[in-house]
């Protein structure tokens, strides 16, 4: 699965945190309604995304003017509280009891002139803000945008699945349901993210990227700045600078930083030890790792374990 349990296979930074972070396969929803409707969806340690496929509708983001979406227009959402409506001034019902009290994954409210396909996958604990906090609460992607034609094509296909329902369809709902999510955020690297700090951003640029799938390619390796300023084929101060703007965190920082969130992961399997998760996050050191453990997250790393 994309987004099964942390492996050491050589990854992309992104695909990386979300096997690592991600609590399990992408869910694949889908919503029919017509007439008067208003949903209201609680903030989560999850990265989602809605694409409405017919129809028109208004998705309200706290403190900002309600969005009104039409065909083909997709919504990235982070942690942020929301709702979807046929009328920004409706009051709204609670959308996950709605679609708890069906079979969880579609929800029909009177006909089908609106249809609306999200995707999202839930963060654990440790990792929600690694990943969460280096997005935007929400990024809208329009329709007639030229990057989002490989987005309205999955939106296609999990509509039909969803309507033949032949064999197979429901774990090929979820995969797609997975490359949505994946192919949102690459919009918004490619869009926003240049100017937006924080390191899923940074990895659409060009050296700051390749420095950030060198550390995750390798977490444990002997990075220093000017080993990556030159793997980059930049110099020792330009390249500390630009990454520093770019990921919010000079590189080593940001290498320690995700060598703890990479540690917390492995100790929770309560398979290995202290020792050796010490020594795949980089650290010879076991007292060394214990200090920088505690510094991040408050506890030494056996209470984690």
């Amino acid at each position: 699965m994309i987004l099964s349990r942390i492996s050491r296979i050589a990854l992309d930074p992104l695909s990386d945190a979300l096997m690592a972070f991600g609590t399990g396969a992408a869910q694949a929803t889908r919503l029919e309604a017509t007439g008067d409707w208003a949903l209201h969806f609680a903030s989560r340690d999850r990265l989602k995304f809605i694409g409405l496929v017919r129809g028109t509708c208004c998705l309200l983001f706290p403190n900002q003017e309600p969005a009104w979406l039409k065909e083909g227009d997709v919504l990235l959402i982070g942690r942020t509280d929301y709702v979807v409506a046929s009328d920004p001034h409706l009051e709204p019902a609670d959308g996950s009891e709605l679609y708890a009290q069906g079979d969880g994954d579609t929800l029909r409210l009177g006909g089908d002139d609106v249809l609306l396909i999200g995707s999202s996958v839930g963060l654990d604990d440790a990792g929600a803000g690694f990943v969460l906090d280096a997005l935007p609460p929400f990024y809208r992607i329009a329709g007639d945008r030229s990057e989002a034609g490989s987005i309205s094509r999955l939106l296609e296909f999990v509509d039909r699945e969803a309507r033949l329902e032949r064999p197979g369809s429901r774990l090929a709902a979820m995969r797609l349901a997975e490359l949505l999510l994946i192919e949102g955020v690459r919009v918004f690297i490619a869009g926003e993210g240049a100017f937006c700090v924080g390191w899923i951003g940074a990895l659409g640029d060009r050296q700051v990227g390749e420095a950030l799938t060198l550390i995750h390619a390798d977490p444990a390796g002997q990075w220093t700045v000017p080993r990556l300023a030159a793997e980059v084929g930049m110099s020792r101060s330009g390249f500390s600078e630009r990454f520093s703007r770019k990921v919010g965190r000079p590189p080593l920082d940001y290498l320690r930083h995700w060598r703890m969130m990479l540690a917390q992961q492995l100790l929770a399997r309560n398979d290995i030890s202290v020792e050796q998760v010490a020594r795949r996050v980089g650290y010879v050191s076991q007292s060394a790792f214990g200090f920088a453990y505690k510094r991040t997250f408050g506890s030494s790393p056996r209470q984690s374990g």
